[in-house]
């Protein structure tokens, strides 16, 4: 853990701050969630549970004390709805805003809907963080703004031309926080976040995330799919990681206020080399696996390969002590597991 991270803990353990997480019932969301009540802070969250669970907030509720539990508001709402926003922001010091219609493959089924809750919505959650004057507002960006640049690694200042309506409305929330920043003061920080994994992610529906779903397929003895050769990468992110560079950025000073930043490990892992890791951490959890994957078409809209650079976190955020993939899988596994096995 950061010395930076372990003096912002210890700030907030001695002043508790008020905060509002968006999207709070789903994986990330929920994360967030779990550690700021260890740290005895006052949290509302807001959800209309069109991607998360109500037992994610139960799993968090057995996780943490009554007492921290009881700092915890819940607002069933939507971010489309002007008035829901309000309502939870009212009071806040700082806005973690994870809400979001994830995944590439849905956007590009169905734009639209992408389009209302990623734009619209992240648009009235900016009016509304303002009007309420709230100390900072941490929003969930993409490394899917990349697009086709080809440069790796990926760096903050350097982009290409999105490759799926889920990479504009992204790339769409960028350019508002700017705009706010400049023509409001507003304080807004965008984590462009790297194929994010961890316990409470759902392995479940069309558009789960690789590691649940082929974690589950595995588990099951079912097919794995990769679309593809198997050489496209990624820079996949334990959920840790994520946790750490949130309450970093919304306890960080000026200098490091109105900026993005790239949110990943700064490796790269070809999807044949996930599927490999995967049974051998299963392996080791006691879950004998050894078929082998499906080759299918690469997927429309996807990039091919993906890495970060995190010199910018690191320098001006104080992000350090990041989780690898290997060590990331192996503290997720047993829930994985455990997970899998109660459906």
């Amino acid at each position: 853990m950061s010395d930076r991270y372990n003096a912002t803990r210890l700030r907030l353990a001695q002043q508790p701050q008020q905060w509002l997480i968006t999207g709070v019932a789903g994986f990330i969301g929920s994360n967030l969630l779990e550690a700021l009540l260890q740290l005895d802070q006052t949290v509302v969250g807001l959800d209309n549970f069109s991607t998360g669970y109500q037992r994610n907030l139960d799993e968090v509720r057995s996780l943490v004390t009554p007492e921290q539990w009881s700092r915890f508001r819940f607002i069933e709402g939507d971010i489309r709805r002007m008035e829901d926003c309000a309502a939870a922001v009212k009071g806040v010091d700082h806005v973690l805003h994870e809400a979001a219609l994830g995944s590439v493959p849905r956007s590009v089924h169905d734009p639209i809907a992408t389009h209302e809750v990623n734009i619209s919505g992240f648009l009235n959650m900016l009016v509304a963080a303002r009007d309420a004057e709230v100390s900072s507002f941490t929003y969930a960006a993409s490394s899917s703004t990349y697009g086709d640049h080809p440069g790796l690694p990926k760096v903050e200042d350097r982009i290409g031309q999105p490759l799926s309506p889920y990479a504009v409305t992204k790339y769409a929330n960028e350019l508002y926080a700017s705009v706010f920043a400049r023509t409001y003061g507003f304080n807004a920080i965008g984590l462009r976040y790297f194929n994010v994994f961890g316990k409470r992610q759902d392995p479940d529906g069309a558009y789960a995330a690789v590691i649940p779903k082929w974690t589950a397929a595995l588990i099951h003895g079912d097919d794995v799919l990769i679309n593809g050769d198997g050489e496209t990468s990624r820079d996949f992110c334990y959920i840790d990681n994520v946790v750490q560079v949130n309450i970093l950025a919304a306890m960080s000073d000026a200098a490091a206020r109105n900026q993005v930043y790239n949110v990943a490990v700064g490796d790269r892992t070809t999807l044949i080399q996930l599927h490999d890791g995967l049974q051998a951490v299963l392996a080791d959890n006691g879950v004998s696996c050894d078929k082998r994957p499906v080759f299918g078409p690469f997927r429309s809209g996807d990039v091919r390969h993906s890495q970060a650079n995190v010199d910018k976190a690191e320098q001006l955020l104080g992000y350090e002590s990041r989780i690898p993939l290997a060590e990331g899988l192996s503290r997720a596994m047993p829930w994985y597991i455990q997970f899998v096995s109660r459906r």
